[in-house]
């Protein structure tokens, strides 16, 4: 890539400026350095983009200041955590039981009934009342509460499923989370 040679001049004309108003917008001489050196790199990156004889510095300025906003967008949402304190008190459940569990429960709904798999689905997952649902299917609510009930009682048949404590994270997995360091 060639640059014309008074562009290369009016952009290092500009570094001295460009390096005190990152420091003025960052606080800190490194960080400062950094925003220099990416505006440069941006701006020598699209220079096609900049207009001959417009104003040089205030296009590179523009560039630094977007570039300082979207950097400090992004670290306003980022927890600083040096010596890794903050990471090592953070626990949470794993997620890939989740998804097999998930997996699990719809091979076992694919395996009930129609009529069950539809009132389970219409009152356990999407929060139907059950007048609501046998209205929806044009039946008694009577029917929707046996079909729920056989539904449900399928379902955990299917999936091994015995009791609260087969719900949630495994013993294991309770022990880990609830250790403490």
């Amino acid at each position: 890539m060639t640059i014309d040679e008074g562009v290369r001049n009016a952009v290092l004309a500009a570094v001295p400026s460009l390096r005190a108003f990152a420091i003025s917008l960052s606080g800190n001489v490194d960080r400062a350095d950094d925003l220099v050196q990416e505006t440069l790199m941006r701006a020598l990156a699209n220079i096609n983009s900049f207009q001959p004889g417009t104003n040089m510095p205030a296009w590179l300025f523009t560039i630094l200041r977007n570039l300082f906003r979207s950097e400090y967008r992004k670290r306003r949402r980022e927890v600083e955590d040096a010596t890794g304190m903050y990471a090592e008190s953070l626990k949470s459940q794993p997620e890939q039981m989740g998804r097999i569990e998930f997996e699990e429960l719809r091979e076992a709904l694919a395996k009930l009934a129609p009529d069950q798999r539809e009132a389970v689905i219409l009152v356990g997952a999407s929060g139907f009342s059950y007048e609501e649902a046998a209205a929806i299917c044009g039946c008694a609510v009577g029917t929707i509460k046996s079909r729920v009930n056989r539904a449900r009682a399928r379902l955990a048949e299917l999936m091994s499923i015995e009791g609260s404590d087969d719900f949630g994270p495994d013993r294991e997995t309770r022990a880990v989370l609830s250790a403490e360091k």
